[in-house]
């Protein structure tokens, strides 16, 4: 028992990093998408571009830890 919850404090990955990958995907496609458009709204962009940053910095620090 004390040996699984040792085990388990040392795991790095979790199966929450699998959905931040793919929402950063997302939200990049989402950003592209919006960059293409004939009509632009700067608004949209703007907030896409933040997501894209806040959640970019966080994979990286994410994918990061994996390797400590």
């Amino acid at each position: 028992m004390f040996l699984a919850a040792v085990s388990d404090a040392n795991a790095t990955f979790k199966t929450f990093d699998i959905f931040m990958i793919l929402f950063t995907i997302l939200i990049f496609i989402g950003v592209v998408r919006l960059l293409t458009a004939r009509q632009k709204n700067k608004f949209a962009i703007a907030f896409g571009l933040v997501s894209l940053a806040v959640f970019l910095y966080s994979d990286y620090a994410m994918i990061t830890g994996w390797f400590k």
